[in-house]
């Protein structure tokens, strides 16, 4: 049977699991913050490619929308600004 560590998948732009916290690239992600926007956005995969989206156009030089606290990575203030109804999912027919 293959080791349990065959099975990590490493988020995009990540190389290596990392817990400094430093800055917009990193991808950890508070589990508070996750299970707030799980309540707004109720459907995971919904979620996540909000989160995913989001996080790359931080990294591209977006500027945040919500106020950025100290060790917050790039996933963590997406998640922030879902919780606070700063970024929305888009309609199925791309007008939202």
């Amino acid at each position: 049977m293959a080791a349990a560590s065959n099975n990590i998948v490493a988020f995009p732009g990540s190389s290596a699991p990392s817990r400094s916290g430093a800055g917009h690239g990193s991808t950890d992600m508070r589990s508070d913050l996750v299970e707030q926007a799980s309540k707004v956005i109720t459907e995971p995969p919904v979620l996540i490619n909000m989160v995913s989206r989001r996080v790359k156009q931080l990294n591209q030089g977006r500027s945040p929308l919500v106020e950025v606290e100290p060790r917050m990575g790039a996933a963590d203030v997406a998640l922030k600004e879902i919780i606070e109804g700063k970024i929305i999912p888009e309609s199925p027919d791309g007008e939202g």
